[in-house]
């Protein structure tokens, strides 16, 4: 009997999701003070709010809006992708702004950058704390 080579499910962590959320926090801090167009002010625990907005949007929203556009993601080679993340940036800046938090975009193009720089910084942060496990195989013949 073979050992299965099928990734297990890991149990539900606190820890886990409260380092994900504070790496989401410190990729959105990132893009405001990297991309012109997108400001912050207030105190420091509402941009932790913003990243819950945004987590919240990203997994509620995001499954849907890639299967209406999943012609364009494909076409584009998953680059519409981006285009989703500032969609849901946009979106995380309007209901930030009903929670009565100064988080504003102030357009299609800082959204596009801003959620970039969140990408990046979030897959970098991720696989420096370990929460992201990146695995090499080599296969000789």
């Amino acid at each position: 009997m073979q050992p299965s080579s099928l990734p297990t499910q890991q149990p539900f962590s606190w820890q886990r999701l409260l380092l994900r959320w504070l790496i989401s926090s410190l990729g959105i801090f990132a893009a405001t003070w990297l991309v012109p167009g997108i400001e912050f002010s207030g105190p420091g625990w509402h941009i932790g709010i913003v990243a819950l907005v945004f987590g919240l949007l990203n997994a509620l929203l995001r499954p849907l809006f890639y299967l209406l556009t999943c012609p364009l993601v494909i076409l584009s080679l998953g680059l519409f992708g981006l285009v989703i993340n500032a969609i849901l940036l946009g979106l995380t800046s309007a209901l930030a702004d009903q929670l009565g938090i100064s988080f504003h975009i102030t357009g299609f193009w800082p959204a596009f950058w801003g959620g970039l720089v969140i990408s990046l910084v979030t897959t970098a942060l991720s696989v420096l704390a370990g929460d992201t496990r990146v695995q090499v195989e080599i296969k000789r013949p």
